[in-house]
């Protein structure tokens, strides 16, 4: 016999534990929105709010404009240098004209081709005249680029420092931050876990025990999963920390609890049977005894034994024959499974 529950009270509680355990998946779900978003109460830090100021601005302007300068003079130079290759091809294609015209004339030996060679001449100079203008504009390019440089150098530098700076600040404020909203988050979840122990400790047996059960398993789910992603590097002191607390009021609760339970077993085992039958509920005994224990002391019972009808252990009435058919029977069983026939009502402990 495994219990004298009702098969449909069986399948209603099973239904009032689903819906335990569906309200604990909701509450879970919402809680993890909810602690999800809680950073969102905090506005993001940014590098800019820890530079200084018009201090920055000022040495920002000077690097752009530097920058800019930067950018103009290597566009002139690449010009310029188009322009270099263009007046060397130039002055080398003269050149070699220039020395086939002489050959020319050297087999010649016309004297009358001297203006000639005076006229190429100076546009050969010419054209190197032209090479060198751009070669010193080069010149004064790159020494300019090399001034730009020379400036660019210490603002450069003295950037650098201060975003070291403005860094470390960021690193401080967003670490104040995650304190902040893990501080948040704690302060949120933690109480629901108090809440929630002091309800599994006072209502756990109320006729709202299935929202009871699934807002415990909701708080201990938000508090130990959800709350670990959001942890600091100390948060999991925080956890276990509260984990180890938990654990020792629980275990003191339940030590505590099994000496009282042992001190009124024993005490209950001096007092007459009936009296100790009257105090044991229907179906308490009926399943204990499905498991083959003494309804009273819960000790293992021989119940093959067809001439065992008291717990050897405790005491306690167990079995008896009824009345009517004389059939073998639970003393805890209100009718005889054999004849139908009442059993002699159970005399209850009058409370003074």
């Amino acid at each position: 016999m495994r219990s004298s529950r009702r098969l449909s009270e069986r399948w209603l509680t099973l239904g009032l534990w689903l819906i335990a355990f569906l309200f604990a998946w909701f509450l879970i779900g919402l809680g993890s929105l909810v602690v999800g978003d809680l950073p969102q109460v905090e506005h993001r830090q940014t590098l800019e709010q820890f530079l200084d100021g018009p201090t920055d601005e000022a040495a920002a302007e000077s690097l752009k404009r530097i920058r800019r300068e930067q950018d103009d003079n290597r566009r002139r130079t690449e010009q310029e240098q188009l322009a270099l290759d263009a007046a060397r091809s130039a002055s080398e294609a003269a050149r070699e004209t220039f020395a086939n015209w002489l050959r020319t004339r050297d087999a010649t030996q016309r004297v009358d081709q001297d203006p000639d060679l005076i006229a190429r001449t100076q546009a050969l100079d010419a054209l190197k005249g032209a090479e060198r203008t751009i070669e010193e504009r080069l010149e004064a390019l790159a020494k300019a680029r090399l001034d730009l440089s020379e400036e660019e150098e210490p603002l450069t530098r003295a950037e650098s420092e201060r975003r070291r700076a403005a860094e470390v600040k960021l690193g401080a404020a967003e670490r104040e931050q995650e304190l902040r909203v893990f501080g948040y988050r704690l302060a949120l979840t933690l109480p629901l876990l108090a809440l929630a122990g002091w309800l599994l400790l006072k209502r756990r047996r109320s006729r709202n025990w299935p929202f009871v059960w699934g807002f415990a398993f909701a708080a201990t789910f938000a508090f130990f999963v959800e709350l670990v992603p959001y942890l600091p590097s100390y948060g999991g002191y925080v956890q276990y920390g509260v984990g180890v607390l938990v654990t020792l009021i629980a275990g003191r609760a339940a030590i505590g609890a099994l000496q009282s339970y042992n001190e009124r077993q024993k005490l209950a085992e001096t007092r007459p049977t009936e009296e100790r039958r009257g105090e044991i509920a229907t179906d308490q005994a009926l399943e204990r005894l499905a498991k083959k224990s003494c309804p009273g002391c819960e000790r293992p019972i021989a119940l093959d034994d067809p001439s065992l009808n008291f717990c050897p252990h405790c005491g306690l009435g167990a079995f008896e024959r009824c009345p009517a058919c004389d059939h073998r029977k639970s003393t805890f069983e209100r009718f005889c499974r054999a004849c139908g026939t009442p059993s002699a009502p159970v005399a209850h402990p009058v409370a003074t």
